[in-house]
């Protein structure tokens, strides 16, 4: 979800583990490089203010000896340096933008030219297919393809529609998971973990259009894991001198795309088969997102996707909406347990508009609260904190600064949205604001910017309509079932966070739940 919904790590944190390594060796080097690679520049640039950095390791090492955070290192440069600024690490150059309006001239008013993706190395393209991902394609005639296909054939309000029943069976899934937990542990249950569950059933059936069962889904999952493992930034991302440290590193990643690759095409022919010979495999559904790829046409390109291809599509499609979902639904219960009061009126909106039955997703457009939580809960606790990394296809100025094509251009989704000139009392989690408070946003950022959860501009994130969908769904079946307190007893709800895949709790969420009378 932005992310955005089908955002997978977004660009560098630095973490404990990566500065203590190297960290003599690498001052001799930049001693050594900083002597070999002086040159006279045509034109010095006018880049965005921020903290000077060592010749270059640029500023990798303050991050690192700061002991924080990357997220909150960047905010004491964003409150000293202001809300443009730049970041040098080791080769990359990194440019903030911490400020709604300039994310909309950036991303909206100059959108053509801010599409793209910046250049990689190597090896992390090795789980893109070479760039032939929605996500991780320069923007151009293969990324529109790709898009298209995803979004039209895929990701439209009628095609998600058609998945209704397999989104109901997942919510029965999670919801009879949570009450066999909370028997057999005196009422309490794990939140994030029984999410990212029903929201992987959800996508598993869309993408391969086969039911599988828990044990399958759990090998599946795992081999989603290890990718998002294995493309983890390294300090070598930033310093490719010191690539030849990291040869072991290099050859996993080779082992878990093999490895990918070995585990999804069996079920790539699965589906292959059920789709030329139907009613031959009982467990196929009418349709997936593989048989949009199968003989998918790419401007510019003559042949059909292959099979590492087709593991990558499908693996993008998993992976963008698991963590990033079931990390949202986690944040919104946390918030919900945190403001009883909240939580008990929105109850007693979802009981006055369905009765006794089971909520659906139809009855969301009739409950203005729901909707005003989920929107106030990616305000205040956006699963991602950076949207996927843009680059200009030339150069540009904002706010007066330069901006060149080889730079990683960031939009720090917290900034906007607990922006105190945007919104009132930002640090209140406060669904209200949306109702009676005079307060709204469009979330695509089309119009203004104003909150950004799920990216914003051409790249944003395509599962714009099916996150906001689960989301709700989730959230409005957990609180129609259960009734959601604090566990421990009359202990308040840490939100202290750390960054994983997604901006996740440090301490996971556990809950106590009731059954609803």
């Amino acid at each position: 979800m932005a992310t955005t919904l089908f955002s997978l790590t977004s660009p560098p944190f630095f973490t404990s583990s990566n500065h203590l390594i190297f960290t003599a060796l690498v001052f001799l080097l930049t001693c050594l490089i900083f002597i070999l690679t002086q040159k006279t520049k045509s034109r010095k640039l006018n880049l965005p203010p921020g903290p000077p950095g060592w010749p270059v390791v640029g500023n990798l090492f303050q991050i690192a000896r700061s002991g924080k955070p990357f997220f909150e290192y960047l905010d004491e440069v964003t409150a000293k340096y202001g809300s443009i600024v730049t970041l040098k690490l080791g080769t990359t150059t990194m440019i903030i933008l911490a400020d709604a309006k300039l994310v909309h001239e950036a991303m909206i008013q100059k959108g053509a030219i801010s599409s793209t993706r910046p250049r990689e190395n190597p090896t992390r393209n090795i789980f893109s297919a070479g760039k032939t991902t929605v996500n991780a394609a320069v923007y151009g005639p293969v990324w529109k393809s790709l898009r298209r296909n995803m979004v039209q054939n895929m990701l439209s309000s009628s095609r998600i529609k058609e998945f209704r029943g397999v989104r109901e069976n997942a919510m029965d899934k999670m919801i009879n998971k949570l009450k066999t937990e909370a028997e057999k542990n005196d009422g309490v249950v794990w939140v994030v973990k029984n999410a990212r569950f029903a929201v992987f059933c959800i996508l598993v059936a869309m993408c391969f259009g086969l039911e599988m069962d828990e044990e399958n889904l759990e090998r599946v999952d795992q081999v989603m894991k290890n990718v998002l493992i294995a493309v983890d930034p390294r300090i070598d991302d930033y310093l490719p001198i010191l690539s030849p440290f990291f040869s072991k590193q290099r050859k996993r990643v080779l082992e878990v795309r093999k490895e990918q690759i070995e585990f999804l095409v069996p079920y790539i022919e699965q589906r292959k088969r059920a789709i030329e010979n139907p009613g031959s495999d009982q467990t196929a559904t009418t349709f997936s997102y593989l048989d949009t790829l199968f003989d998918m046409k790419v401007e510019g390109r003559k042949s059909t996707p292959s099979d590492g291809e087709l593991v990558s599509l499908i693996s993008e499609f998993l992976n963008g909406g698991t963590d990033t979902t079931a990390t949202a639904v986690e944040w919104g219960m946390a918030q919900l347990i945190a403001n009883p009061d909240i939580q008990k009126r929105l109850y007693n909106e979802i009981k006055s508009t369905v009765g006794d039955k089971k909520v659906d997703e139809k009855d969301v457009e009739k409950m203005p609260y729901l909707q005003a939580v989920v929107k106030e809960q990616m305000r205040r606790n956006p699963p991602t904190f950076f949207a996927l990394t843009h680059a200009v296809t030339e150069p540009i100025t904002l706010a007066g600064y330069d901006i060149p094509t080889n730079a990683n251009v960031e939009v720090y989704i917290p900034a906007i949205g607990n922006d105190p000139t945007l919104w009132s009392n930002p640090e209140k989690f406060d669904p209200e604001r949306f109702i009676s408070g005079g307060e709204d946003a469009d979330i695509t950022g089309v119009k203004e910017v104003r909150m950004v959860p799920f990216g914003v501009g051409r790249r944003i994130c395509p599962g714009l309509n099916m996150a906001t969908v689960h989301i709700h769904l989730m959230l409005a079946r957990m609180v129609q079932e259960f009734e959601w307190s604090p566990y421990p007893p009359g202990k308040d709800v840490d939100f202290s966070w750390k960054m994983e895949f997604t901006v996740v709790m440090k301490n996971p969420l556990r809950a106590i739940i009731k059954p609803r009378v």
